[in-house]
C-alpha cells in the first residue's frame, strides 16, 4: 500500500482525489490538509461519508502522520513551501498545484536529489493536456515560431496557468530561434505581445481570463503560408485529472529527483 497525504483535500480536484483514493486497492489515504476544514473528518470535509481520517491546517502538521507520498493541490502561494517541507520529511511528492517558476523547480530538484526522494510535477495531469505537450514538442523541432495562448476563468489566481507555463518552459528549451521581430525592438504597447517564458529561446505566452472558460491552452505554430494549432480544452469536471495524478503517486518513487510532466511516465 502507498500511503497518501493529500494537501488541498477540499478543493475542486482534491475532493475527487479523496473519493478515488478511498476505493483504490493499492492506495491508502492517511491525512488531508485544508486550512478551512482543519479539525474536521476528512471524508465529511470532501462531501463524502465520514472516514475517521484527520484534516490538518498545514502540511507540516500532516507530515507527522506516517506516509509515503504527498500530493499537493493547494495554491500558488503555498505550494513551494509544502513541497520543500515534504522533501525534508523524506516524502515523495506529486505536484498538481501551479505557481512555481523555473527557478523554484530548480530549488526543488536540488532538494529532492539531496534527500533521495522523487518529485513529479505537472502543469496538468489530464491525458489530452499531456498529449498537447508531447505533440508540441514534436512540432517545435521543425517549426521555429510558436506562441502559447492560455485561457481560464476570471477567478484563476495565477497567470499563466501551470499548463501554459510548463509548456512554455519545455518548448523554450527545445525550440529554434523565432523569426518574429524581438519584443525589445517593437514600438507601441509591448505588453500586448505577452510574457516571455523559457530559455534559451523564450516563448511568448498570452493569458486570457474571462467567464465561459474553465481551462484551455493552445500552442500556435507558424510557417510561411501555413499554420498549426494544437489545443487542449478542459470541461467542468475534475475527473480528467484524477487518473493521471494517481498514476504519478504510484510511480513517483521510481526515480530520485524532479521529473516534469505526466509524459515523463509515458512510453
Amino acid at each position: 500500500m502507498i500511503r497518501i497525504t493529500l494537501a488541498g483535500c477540499t478543493g475542486w480536484v482534491g475532493k475527487a482525489l479523496v473519493a478515488a483514493i478511498m476505493v483504490a486497492p493499492d492506495l491508502e489515504l492517511v491525512a488531508g490538509v485544508s486550512r478551512q476544514a482543519a479539525g474536521r473528518d476528512l471524508g465529511e470535509a470532501a462531501d463524502l461519508p465520514a472516514n475517521g481520517l484527520p484534516v490538518f491546517a498545514t502540511v507540516e502538521q500532516a507530515l507527522a502522520v506516517p506516509s509515503d507520498v504527498l500530493i499537493d493541490y493547494t495554491k500558488p502561494g503555498s505550494v513551494k513551501a509544502n513541497v520543500l517541507a515534504a522533501i525534508a520529511a523524506a516524502r515523495h511528492v506529486v505536484v498538481g498545484a501551479s505557481g512555481m517558476s523555473g527557478e523554484d523547480y530548480a530549488e526543488v530538484a536540488a532538494a529532492a536529489e539531496r534527500a533521495g526522494v522523487g518529485v513529479l510535477a505537472a502543469g496538468n495531469f489530464s491525458i489530452t493536456a499531456t498529449l498537447l505537450r508531447r505533440f508540441a514538442r514534436e512540432a517545435v523541432k521543425y517549426v521555429p515560431d510558436v506562441e502559447i495562448i492560455d485561457y481560464a476563468s476570471p477567478s484563476k489566481p495565477d497567470t499563466p496557468s501551470g499548463t501554459g507555463r510548463e509548456l512554455a518552459e519545455t518548448l523554450g528549451a527545445e525550440r529554434m530561434a523565432a523569426t518574429s521581430m524581438p519584443v525589445a525592438e517593437l514600438g507601441g504597447v509591448r505588453e500586448t505581445r505577452g510574457g516571455a517564458i523559457g530559455a534559451p529561446h523564450s516563448v511568448q505566452v498570452h493569458s486570457v481570463r474571462m467567464p465561459g472558460f474553465v481551462l484551455s491552452c493552445e500552442a500556435v505554430f507558424g510557417l510561411a503560408d501555413e499554420r498549426l494549432v494544437i489545443r487542449h480544452d478542459a470541461g467542468t469536471s475534475a475527473a480528467p485529472y484524477v487518473g493521471g495524478t494517481l498514476l504519478a503517486a504510484r510511480r513517483v518513487g521510481e526515480q530520485i529527483g524532479l521529473r516534469r510532466g505526466l509524459d515523463s511516465l509515458m512510453a
